[in-house]
C-alpha cells in the first residue's frame, strides 16, 4: 500500500506523496518556511494526556500495550480523518505519515498504529 511513515526531519523522497504531520505538537522553533509536510493533522497524534502518561510526566510511564490500547481508542473519534486518508489510498495516491524528530523507533510509534488503521479501512473498502 502506498502509505509510508517517517520522522518529519527525514529527507523527502519523490514517492512520499502527500506528507502529513500527525503529531499533537508542532516541532519547536521550526519556521513555517522550513516545514516538510503538506498538512498537519494534530488530532491524529496522541492526546496531551496520553503523551504525558507515555513519557512519565504524571508518574511511572505507561507501557506500550497500554499506550496502543488508549491511542486506538482515541482514534475512534477521528474516523472521519482516517476515512479521508483511506479514500486517498484507494484512489491510488501515496501518503507519508510524519512524526517527531525524537521518535526513532517506528515500531513503537503512533504513526505505525495509524498506518494500520488506515490500511484496515482501505481493506474494508475493497471487500466484496
Amino acid at each position: 500500500m502506498p502509505i509510508k511513515t517517517k520522522r518529519w526531519c527525514d529527507p523527502k523522497e519523490a514517492d512520499d506523496g502527500y506528507r502529513i504531520l500527525v503529531c499533537r505538537y508542532r516541532p519547536r522553533a521550526l519556521p513555517k518556511k522550513d516545514e516538510t509536510w503538506d498538512v498537519w493533522y494534530r488530532a491524529l497524534g496522541p492526546s496531551p494526556q496520553l503523551h504525558a502518561d507515555f513519557y512519565g510526566k504524571n508518574g511511572p510511564p505507561i507501557d506500550w500495550p497500554e499506550y496502543r490500547r488508549r491511542y486506538l481508542d482515541e482514534m475512534k473519534s477521528q474516523e472521519h480523518l482516517i476515512a479521508a486518508l483511506a479514500a486517498r489510498i484507494a484512489e491510488g495516491k501515496c501518503i507519508t505519515l510524519l512524526c517527531s524528530k525524537a521518535c526513532t523507533a517506528a515500531a513503537r510509534c503512533h504513526r505505525t498504529l495509524l498506518k494500520e488503521l488506515i490500511e484496515a479501512r482501505v481493506a474494508a473498502r475493497v471487500r466484496p
